[in-house]
């Protein structure tokens, strides 16, 4: 059945990052499906269309914009606006996507709301301890859950902690990020078992702990057997870059960590084809969407137990998951020592593709859609 949905996002395209990417592939994949599906967004456009109507992929994309310091996603009248477009262009299901602050998405569940519209959220972050009291959402949560609003969360891991956070808010459903993992094959460029080649994806930024990761790489490099060289190659930009690389020359480490800087799909599967592990640093990690790619690429990936990765990523089957930071400096060493291990791990990776590929993603949202129409009926 053709469902005419309409995603909401504080940020989409021309911005680029986790969220936005990720709703772009599935309003894209919806709509070559035959779904008739539009996005509505507070990110202003390029090339004249600042705020208004824009078309991106062929989708129509409605940029509810202001004037704003650093092109914040915030419009002051975001429920009216919205209000307007899903009254113009009714929909038969309200998708919310929302971070940690979304102030534009939550706005959108009050315009869809009032109006009746089943309505699924879908919250992209893990919500930490300031989460609830810093937003003061856990009233609003639970009136809009009785209103019709469905929550869901990309993890089980991140929905446990709404769950927490609003236990009157009922079941928090888990809708996974999707995956293409033919975009992600990769023609290996040679195994030397006395190299351990680690890569990593990231925004270079605190809150994907940039410098933990370059410190976990020293440790492992420093206790390293003598016959086993530790290298990475680490990809992507953000304000801890420069830190991290001077961190990096004066510990005498230029030679063994390189940093590339932001890379296309192309440059991060040349990288891939090069390394023997992927290492993912971060703590509040709701999924790990690249970290999913390079486990689609055959990577043994090394992240920590805590995150939302730990859905896909099973300890010994397609990667090793630590504890803590001192805990995955000892998986990149297990790694480095195991042969057997590391090439068990491979080969595993290269033969199964992740549950979470697109077919299986999209059934999943439109039983969630369901569930949304189910619980405002």
């Amino acid at each position: 059945m053709i469902m005419r949905i309409a995603h909401v996002s504080d940020c989409y395209a021309p911005r680029t990052g986790g969220i936005e990417t990720q709703v772009r592939a599935l309003a894209g994949r919806q709509a070559a499906g035959g779904d008739q599906v539009r996005v509505v967004t507070a990110t202003p456009g390029v090339e004249g269309v600042f705020a208004g109507d824009d078309v991106v992929d062929g989708l129509p994309v409605h940029r509810i914009a202001a004037h704003l310091p650093f092109d914040l996603p915030i419009h002051p009248r975001t429920v009216r606006e919205v209000g307007r477009i899903l009254d113009v262009h009714p929909p038969d299901v309200v998708h919310v996507h929302a971070g940690v602050v979304s102030p534009f998405a939550w706005g959108a569940v009050r315009a869809a709301t009032k109006r009746g519209i089943p309505t699924l959220v879908t919250v992209h972050s893990v919500w930490g301890p300031i989460a609830r009291p810093g937003f003061s959402l856990s009233d609003a949560l639970v009136r809009w859950t009785r209103w019709g609003v469905t929550l869901s969360a990309v993890s089980e891991v991140a929905a446990a902690r709404i769950s927490s956070a609003v236990p009157k808010a009922g079941e928090v459903l888990v809708v996974p990020n999707g995956i293409d993992p033919s975009q992600w094959v990769i023609d290996p460029r040679g195994y030397d078992p006395a190299r351990l080649r680690i890569a990593s994806v990231m925004r270079m930024a605190p809150r994907k702990r940039t410098m933990p990761l370059v410190r976990i790489i020293m440790a492992a490099a420093e206790q390293a057997a003598p016959d086993v060289e530790i290298s990475a190659v680490l990809v992507g930009d953000g304000p801890e870059r420069a830190r991290a690389e001077k961190h990096v020359r004066e510990n005498g480490m230029s030679d063994r960590i390189r940093f590339t800087g932001r890379l296309d799909r192309a440059g991060i599967l040349g990288i891939f084809a090069e390394s023997d592990v992927y290492l993912q640093p971060s703590v509040r990690e709701s999924f790990g969407l690249a970290a999913l790619e390079a486990r689609s690429a055959g990577l043994p990936v090394v992240a920590r137990s805590q995150t939302g990765t730990s859905q896909f990523i099973h300890d010994g089957v397609q990667g090793l998951l630590a504890e803590d930071d001192d805990g995955m400096a000892r998986a990149l060493l297990r790694l480095g020592g195991d042969h057997a291990l590391l090439s068990s791990i491979t080969e595993h990776n290269r033969a199964t593709p992740p549950q979470d590929s697109w077919p299986h993603v999209l059934d999943i949202v439109r039983a969630a859609y369901g569930s949304a129409g189910a619980a405002s009926s």
